[in-house]
Parts: structure tokens; C-alpha cells; sequence
């Protein structure tokens, strides 16, 4: 096993749980046979995160002057990080640090390690939204997801940074890079992790959803963007077959001028699929 891990902590406002956390990690990392390091990033915290982050010994510490994201946090972590075997860890207090022994097991065979949770998941309310995402996440990448963005995993730091200026700045990062990694071929392990009941006020908003939806859909159309065109034409192949035989049937064969539309957009739509998926290819046979 590659016994190398860099811990990368991201910190908005959890003066409540981030010593504790850091404590528990370093309780747990130092039972294993491994080199490993904490990068704690603290994101413009206005609280008392910054002060006690400060006082912690062992670990590195890098702050932004404003506060830049979630996502952004994690970059910076990653662009600072020593070793290639990348640990994103949560500082709410969420994540159990007893999983890591289980999750590095898998760190030699796969790329992309992600805890896939059970049990509690957050509040009830955002569950819909979130399975929405997560199917049309596993349509469009043709892949079993069990946990879109949980934010435990261990990733490789020089496959991730081959793709990081793709990577959005706020909570959509755990799920476009798990797409990334989906849609490149690379290996993924799924590891089932339980998780706490978040300490304090979580910052994801309604419109977060919005946003992750649109970064799904920005990663598939430059990986596989035939999974979103194809549809969209057969759907306007449907409808202009539809409207065709109408105008034989019933308008003696005085074809319309919404036929004819249908018709151009199906092409349009079609042809430009096939051209996206071509740009695609070549761009994934430029990079081997």
C-alpha cells in the first residue's frame, strides 16, 4: 500500500467542532502505518475558527482573504498538498475518522475513493432534490452511484489536478469531480461510512441544487455529451413523425410550417450531438 496521505480540511465558521475534529484525525491517523499530513484550510471564517486553528500544533494552516467556496477551499488544499493520496475530511463534525482505516485499504487499486452514506443523511427536505440528482447523475455517466456528494474521499492528487480548473468553487465540487472521475473511466470505490448529525448552520442553500444540476450537465456535455443530445432528438424525431402523419391524415398532405420546424431542430440537434461527441473523443485521445 502507498503509505503517503495528505488530509485536506476545509473551514467556513466551526469554531464549535474543528478542534475536535483535527484531534480525532490525528488520534486516529498516527494508529496507522502510514506518512500523512494535515492541511487545514480556513475559508474567511468570522467566527472563532481562525483563532483556534491557529493555536492547534502539527498541522498547516492556509487562510483566504475572502471567502472563496467550498470547492476553492479543497483547491487550495490540493494545490499545497505533498502527497498524491488526497483525504477530503469535513470540519462539522459529520465524518468519523474511524473509516479512513477502511477507505485506505482500496488506495493501490482506485482513483477515487468516496464513502457512500447510510443511515442519517441530512434533512429530510433536501432528500428529493437530492436522489433527482443522483439519478439523472447515473443516467448521464451510465454508472450505479450510491452517494453523489458525500464529502469523505480519498482521491489521487495527480489525477484530480488534471481537471481542476473544470471543478466549480462551492458544494457542487464532491459531485462534478465524482463525475469527472465516472466519465474518464477511472476506478471508483464506493465504501459505506456512517456519519454524525451536523454541529451548527449548514451553508447549503436551495439554490445550490439549481447549480449542481447545471455543473452535472456542463461535465457530461464535455465527456459524453451524446447521453444529453440523443434524447432531445429522438424526443424532436418523435414529435416531427407525429406531426407529419397528422398533416397527411388530416390536412391533405399540406405539410406545416411546424412539421418543417421540428424537423430542422431534430437535425440540428442531432447533427450537433454527433459533432459535440466527436470534439469530446479527440479531446479524450489528446490526452492519452
Amino acid at each position: 500500500m502507498n503509505k503517503e496521505l495528505s488530509v485536506i480540511i476545509p473551514v467556513y465558521n466551526e469554531e464549535k467542532t474543528i478542534n475536535q475534529v483535527i484531534e480525532s484525525l490525528k488520534n486516529v491517523l498516527s494508529k496507522l502505518d502510514l506518512d500523512f499530513e494535515i492541511i487545514v484550510i480556513n475559508d474567511a471564517s468570522t467566527d472563532k475558527s481562525k483563532k483556534i486553528i491557529e493555536k492547534i500544533s502539527g498541522i498547516k494552516v492556509f487562510h483566504h482573504s475572502a471567502s472563496k467556496g467550498y470547492g476553492a477551499s479543497l483547491k487550495t488544499g490540493i494545490r499545497e498538498a505533498k502527497f498524491n493520496n488526497l483525504l477530503f475530511f469535513d470540519a462539522d463534525g459529520q465524518h468519523r475518522a474511524e473509516h479512513i482505516s477502511e477507505m485506505i485499504k482500496h488506495i493501490d487499486d482506485f482513483d477515487l475513493i468516496s464513502g457512500a452514506r447510510t443511515g442519517y443523511k441530512g434533512p429530510i427536505i433536501r432528500q428529493p432534490g437530492k436522489k433527482l440528482l443522483r439519478w439523472i447523475a447515473q443516467y448521464l455517466s451510465r454508472q450505479e452511484i450510491p452517494d453523489l456528494n458525500c464529502g469523505l474521499r480519498i482521491v489521487k492528487k495527480d489525477k484530480i489536478s488534471k481537471f481542476l480548473h473544470l471543478l466549480c468553487d462551492e458544494f457542487s465540487f464532491s459531485t462534478t469531480t465524482l463525475l469527472m472521475f465516472a466519465s474518464e473511466g477511472l476506478p471508483i470505490k464506493y465504501v459505506p461510512i456512517t456519519i454524525n448529525k451536523r454541529e451548527g448552520k449548514s451553508r447549503v442553500k436551495p439554490k445550490h441544487a439549481l447549480d449542481t444540476l447545471i455543473f452535472i450537465l456542463r461535465t457530461i456535455l464535455l465527456t459524453s455529451p451524446l447521453r444529453i443530445f440523443l434524447p432531445v432528438s429522438i424526443v424532436l424525431f418523435v414529435a416531427t413523425a407525429i406531426s407529419g402523419i397528422y398533416d397527411l391524415v388530416f390536412r391533405s398532405f399540406n405539410i406545416t410550417d411546424q412539421t418543417i420546424i421540428l424537423f430542422v431542430a431534430f437535425l440540428f440537434i442531432f447533427f450537433f450531438g454527433l459533432l459535440a461527441d466527436q470534439t469530446a473523443s479527440i479531446r479524450r485521445d489528446l490526452k492519452k
